[in-house]
């Protein structure tokens, strides 16, 4: 039985993962309210697609809740293990959507469509920007990637990112260095002074 809803506002997040953890729907629900957001937006910088970001959200807690005998607390939150698990859902999106354009490839060419260029370019300009910084990530290793996505997009500490990734905190802390100095001599320069 679930408890009142004024408890649940106030439930600590380890109640909630004990709650998740016995099978209790409602966690898993509570656990959504308090983190789709933040989720969300990690899942958006991954993808740099909306409506990807927002397959990846709810693939996320479909996954928490498939695996809820998993779930792990840093400091008393489930948020570093849930960006764990969405940097994984997106990771396998994004592998996926290389497979498909691969196997699209192999088709041909679309035929021709009209042009609506005037009507998005703002949303491009933007959107190129977003693909210009993505793609200088891209070409760096994927756990380096991780904790960038982790450490700096999200703002986990070094220990959060390392309890999301199940590894030691001096590797989360070696692996940002090295991407870091990596995208120095990556990263697209910008506009002439």
């Amino acid at each position: 039985m679930s408890p009142p809803e004024e408890t649940m506002a106030i439930e600590s997040e380890s109640a909630l993962v004990e709650r998740l953890r016995a099978g209790d729907p409602d966690a898993v629900a509570a656990l959504f309210d308090r983190h789709a957001d933040r989720i969300h937006q990690h899942c958006h910088r991954l993808t740099a697609d909306r409506a990807d970001a927002e397959d990846a959200t709810a693939q996320t807690f479909l996954e928490v809740w498939r695996h809820r005998d998993r779930v792990r607390e840093h400091d008393g939150s489930a948020l570093p293990w849930l960006y764990g698990v969405a940097t994984n859902v997106c990771r396998n999106l994004t592998r996926g959507r290389r497979r498909h354009l691969r196997a699209v490839g192999r088709i041909g060419p679309e035929p021709a469509q009209p042009d609506h260029a005037d009507a998005v370019t703002d949303q491009l300009s933007t959107e190129q920007r977003v693909h210009d910084v993505l793609e200088a990530i891209a070409r760096l290793p994927e756990r380096e990637r991780d904790v960038i996505a982790l450490v700096a997009w999200t703002g986990l500490s070094y220990e959060q990112a390392a309890t999301a990734l199940d590894v030691p905190v001096g590797t989360v802390r070696s692996r940002l260095s090295r991407a870091r100095r990596r995208l120095a001599t990556l990263a697209p320069e910008g506009p002439a002074a």
